[in-house]
């Protein structure tokens, strides 16, 4: 075929996609809708002048178009992990492990009902073999992820409620492929019907021999980018080659997922890649997968809508009763995910409580797409598939795609209108004129600058002025007196707003490089946890988000772990040091946020919503910096490490800043600036490093600070040190239970603890202890203690705690004290002691 023609007709198809947007927006429908349904046009055009006695003129073109090497392995090896990968890598993966729970239940649950539903009714409906049914339920069992998101940014939905949608479109296509490879086998070896428990067993072998593949190639390509670190086009290439190698990789060297592979190694790359490429260089890669994506999944829509009028030349009455039954089945297994499936999970608290609108529109809006057709290509073009099977196929999956995308597609909006889902609530028209107001009182700053800078006439200036303030005004007392709006939902607004600050706030710091771009996207997160807080539980919601972002998490307990038990102490040295940064940069974010309360929400909401803001405010900071506290006192001395470096960096950013403003002035040429930016990324990156932690060394001083341990020499204390154990605690967590037998003894390093015995509570800080009075009676405890702030404690066993005792005239007096509060004779209690001395 001739290159010209073949490179006019790619052209022409990069032209169709650039109309395609606008004109989807022109007419209110879905982008895959328009690509599909120019798709369709163009392929039947094409047959029909190929075919037709009135022009021969267009034939070269027609045949060109139909003998684009369009086979199924274009699909899976070109454009399908091009659409994976860049889908992974736009993620906000942080926020999705927050519910990874609903993600992967609907993700793998949905594509194996949907599968079984299908396939048993299909088996049920006609003459075809099991397998080639079940076969037929994988390939319609996975959504289109672009057509979904796209559904809900439409109807904005919650954010939570649309991550777990876009997760499961992503991951339901691993799923769905990795089931199609099963059942294609059994349908090409022509062996008999499958036992369900043998597909079901080879299942997750291919789930995790490709997630293994993935992560450990991934991990290796960020090595490799990271030395790259002055060559940012050399690493955008690596990324470009990542998804394909571990595509074929994991398909051909061990017969897993490549699916799979290439969904690993984009969460890895998306994970680890912000922390180990420079900013710079980590959004440009991100904008060039952004670029490679839209191109790829416009020409898989394109191309596959080619294959349509071929796949259905051999069309049969009784395939549109085959095609009803597949729409019903997969309708109806998608109603039990959703309908039966969902709200279980809420009932178990895994998920979040999605609305039955909500629901339905999700229903409706399953629309399949090119995966779909190529799937179904992959199978017509086996030899090994019997020709009746490949028929049935070919036709089956297109007759269910023209369904999702010309009724479904076509009457969402319709439907998503009746849903009521395209209606702002009170709340959200409440924001709205907030925002309308904010806006202007930040344009009117603005204006009046820019009226000083051009100084225009006076008149022209007090006209405009005054004209532009009475929409001001207007729009103000709009915003102060909705009636519909409850004192209760203005402090949720006033909430959204301070976290939609502080998270801009965020993103100024990150440009500045203030903030390190390993703790962006963190600090991102926990800014976007309490805007969704704010939004779904008010105050509380807001204050529980707040409470989360300082807590000890999971990662942190298993590293105490394994620091404890294998002593592994680099996990914990980590995970220390990125708490210590996550602090200091809260803390940096924190105090700006008062003058936006005192600037902008008490103008809108009024004294009392602003003087509540500032409460909630305080006990922020009063959280950060009690946490900040216990680390520092623990770790003495790397605050101030982690101070200096920011000192260091930030007076890189304004040497920087300097040397831009001078080669703009034309002061100095280009040669002489590349020089000198050269030698300050060499400097920049080394205040990149972030210090290390040693945590071996920290515990003696720890004790030393601590005044019950004051009359120990250096030998004791070394001693001591060795002997103590460091439990943090998150805030609510119980730390000695009611009854439960005696055995350490509890010292407060940072925080706070409160003590609950016979209805009387009393609270103890640092520099305390508790849970001696149960070994020294030898009775089981009557106390429940509980953490009520972020507390690290150093715990001490029986044994070491009564030779401590004998040995400490500091420790003896605090026995004494807290005895007497509590109405017991303190000689009885250390006379045993005493004595065993």
């Amino acid at each position: 075929m001739d290159i010209v023609l073949i490179t006019t007709v790619i052209a022409s198809l990069f032209l169709v996609i650039g109309v395609a947007e606008p004109l989807a927006a022109r007419m209110r429908l879905p982008y895959s809708v328009i690509l599909a349904a120019l798709g369709i046009l163009i392929g039947v055009g094409a047959i029909f002048f190929l075919r037709t006695e009135l022009t021969d003129a267009l034939n070269p073109v027609a045949e060109a178009i139909l003998g684009l090497p369009i086979r199924s392995n274009v699909f899976l090896y070109v454009f399908l992990p091009t659409l994976l990968f860049q889908a992974t890598l736009g993620m906000n993966l942080r926020r999705m492990l927050d519910d990874w729970v609903p993600i992967l239940v609907l993700a793998v649950v949905a594509v194996v009902v949907a599968t079984l539903t299908v396939g048993y009714a299909l088996s049920w409906a006609s003459a075809l073999p099991l397998a080639a049914c079940l076969l037929i339920g994988a390939i319609v069992s996975t959504t289109d992820p672009s057509a979904v998101v796209s559904i809900f940014r439409s109807i904005s939905a919650p954010r939570r409620l649309a991550r777990i949608i876009e997760g499961e479109s992503l991951l339901n296509d691993a799923a769905a492929i990795a089931l199609f490879g099963l059942f294609m086998g059994f349908v090409m070896l022509g062996a008999p019907d499958p036992a369900l428990t043998d597909a079901l067993a080879r299942f997750p072998l291919l789930i995790v021999g490709g997630a293994l593949i993935g992560w450990l190639a991934a991990r290796i390509a960020v090595w490799v980018m990271a030395l790259f670190a002055h060559h940012e086009l050399a690493q955008i290439s690596i990324s470009v080659a990542l998804p394909y190698l571990v595509y074929i990789g994991a398909e051909q060297s061990i017969g897993a997922s490549g699916v799979i592979a290439v969904v690993a190694a984009g969460l890895t790359l998306n994970l680890t890649g912000p922390g180990r490429l420079p900013p710079q260089a980590w959004a440009n890669l991100r904008e060039v997968w952004g670029l490679l994506a839209h191109w790829a999944g416009a020409l898989i829509f394109i191309l596959a809508a080619l294959l349509i009028p071929r796949l259905l030349e051999e069309v049969r009455l009784s395939d549109f009763v085959l095609i009803g039954v597949v729409i019903l089945a997969a309708i109806a297994a998608r109603a039990v995910i959703l309908f039966g499936l969902l709200p279980l999970l809420t009932l178990l608290r895994a998920s979040p409580a999605v609305e039955r609108p909500y629901r339905v529109a999700i229903l409706w809006g399953g629309l399949r797409g090119a995966v779909t057709l190529a799937l179904a290509l992959a199978v017509t073009e086996s030899f090994r598939v019997p020709v009746e099977v490949k028929r049935v196929v070919g036709i089956l999956a297109t007759g269910f795609t023209l369904f999702t995308l010309i009724v479904q597609g076509t009457t969402l909006r319709v439907v998503i209108g009746w849903l009521g889902l395209d209606r702002l609530s009170p709340i959200d028209q409440a924001l709205s004129r907030q925002v309308v107001a904010v806006a202007l009182q930040t344009v009117r700053e603005a204006v009046a600058q820019t009226t000083e800078n051009y100084e225009l006439t006076r008149e022209i200036v007090r006209s405009e002025a005054k004209r532009f303030g009475d929409r001001l005004d207007e729009a103000v007392k709009t915003a102060e007196a909705s009636a519909e709006i409850l004192d209760r939902d203005r402090i949720t607004l006033g909430l959204i707003a301070l976290a939609g600050h502080e998270r801009d706030t965020i993103l100024t710091r990150v440009r500045e490089r203030t903030i390190s771009a390993r703790m962006a996207e963190q600090v991102l997160s926990d800014a976007d946890r309490l805007i969704e807080g704010a939004r779904s539980g008010g105050r509380s919601g807001y204050m529980h988000a707040a409470r989360r972002s300082i807590a000890y998490g999971r990662a942190f307990q298993a590293a105490v772990w394994l620091h404890r038990r294998l002593r592994l102490s680099s996990p914990l040295a980590r995970l220390t040091a990125d708490r210590f940064e996550l602090l200091l940069s809260q803390r940096l974010i924190l105090r700006d946020l008062g003058a936006f309360i005192d600037g902008r929400i008490r103008r809108i909401h009024g004294r009392r919503v602003a003087d509540l803001l500032h409460e909630l405010l305080s006990r922020r900071i009063e959280m950060m910096e009690t946490a900040l506290e216990g680390l520092r006192l623990q770790y003495p001395g790397y605050v101030e490490k982690l101070q200096r470096r920011f000192i260091r960096r930030t007076a890189l950013r304004l040497e920087e800043r300097e040397y831009t403003t001078m080669r703009e002035d034309g002061l100095f040429g280009s040669e002489v600036y590349s020089a000198l930016m050269r030698d300050l990324a060499v400097r920049r990156a080394g205040a990149e490093r972030r210090p290390r932690l040693d945590i071996a060394v920290q515990r003696t001083e720890l004790v030393r600070q601590f005044p019950l341990f004051a009359d120990l020499d250096d030998a004791g204390l070394k001693r001591l040190g060795r002997a103590l154990q460091t439990r943090y605690v998150n805030a609510g967590e119980v730390i000695i239970r009611k009854d439960s037998m005696a055995k350490s003894v509890f010292f407060i390093a940072s925080g706070a603890v409160e003590l609950e015995s016979a209805g009387q509570t009393w609270k103890l800080g640092r520099g305390e202890m508790f849970g001696q009075m149960a070994i020294l009676l030898r009775k089981a405890r009557r106390t429940e203690v509980r953490a009520i702030a972020p507390s690290t404690l150093l715990v001490l066993d029986e044994e070491r705690f009564r030779r401590l005792l004998t040995r400490s005239e500091a420790i003896q007096k605090a026995v004494r004290a807290s005895a007497e509060k509590r109405g017991i004779a303190p000689d009885k209690l250390l006379s045993d002691d005493t004595d065993a001395a």
